[in-house]
């Protein structure tokens, strides 16, 4: 196995098991660790992988997008750390937008059960769990459904979110910078995104520390956009203050 093939397998596992190890990919290849670390050193050059301390995780491009199912298998406490902390910016809100993935996920379950609102969402898996509260009436967007994502796209979607004042937007994103905003590897992901912005009087995204510095294929909003930041304690205070210099407050949890 030359070089290339080896960083193609490296690649391949990344993408396969949400993340690698540098003394297991070591072992398995038959490589020293220097070996892979330098692997990693050339795939992350290339944008592919980003690299941790001991390993690496795979970085989202238009190729490639991680599955909602490998999603909850990742920095679980620190997600539901920032889930609660972004419900807990719900305020006087009683239109809320809940967008698809996990850690929004997670948000619309730590929602008052008991509390009425109006949740317009494209996640099935959302719209399910909400589904079960009296108190919640929940919008499901219409449109083709995404199974990496089990959620809701195109036309249909955009075109049903155009018709409403949300008070609310907790929004995800697969990366976010300073220099590239808020960005996803679909077209048409990103369409339904970018309209939620548009129609939303107050928008908080909740990530996880790796999203930040990361860019994807497609662009849907500033940094600017968003009013409220909610991450982990994973990204540095100094990197937080920065993106609080372009506009939104930015908490760490």
């Amino acid at each position: 196995m030359n070089s290339m093939e080896r960083r193609q397998r490296i690649l391949a596992l990344a993408r396969e098991h949400g993340a690698v190890d540098v003394q297991k990919l070591a072992a398995d290849l038959a490589v020293s660790p220097e070996t892979v670390r330098r692997d990693l050193h050339r795939l992350e050059q290339q944008g592919l992988v980003r690299r941790t301390h001991g390993g690496a995780y795979p970085v989202e491009t238009a190729r490639f997008e991680t599955t909602l199912d490998t999603r909850t298998t990742r920095l679980v406490t620190e997600k539901r750390r920032i889930a609660t902390a972004a419900a807990q910016l719900l305020g006087d809100a009683e239109s809320i937008f809940v967008d698809e993935g996990y850690t929004p996920r997670l948000i619309a379950e730590a929602l008052p059960a008991e509390r009425a609102l109006t949740v317009v969402t494209a996640s099935l898996d959302t719209a399910a769990i909400l589904a079960a509260s009296p108190a919640t009436t929940v919008l499901l967007l219409g449109g083709r459904v995404r199974g990496r994502t089990r959620a809701t796209v195109d036309h249909w979607a955009v075109d049903m979110l155009a018709g409403f004042v949300i008070d609310l937007a907790f929004v995800g994103a697969n990366g976010i910078s300073r220099q590239h905003g808020l960005t996803t590897p679909d077209p048409a992901v990103a369409a339904v995104k970018a309209q939620v912005i548009t129609v939303s009087r107050r928008v908080v995204f909740a990530g996880v520390h790796t999203k930040f510095g990361s860019s994807s294929f497609c662009r849907f909003a500033d940094v600017a956009d968003v009013d409220t930041v909610v991450t982990d304690v994973g990204l540095p205070a100094s990197e937080a203050h920065r993106y609080s210099l372009l506009g939104p407050v930015v908490q760490r949890v």
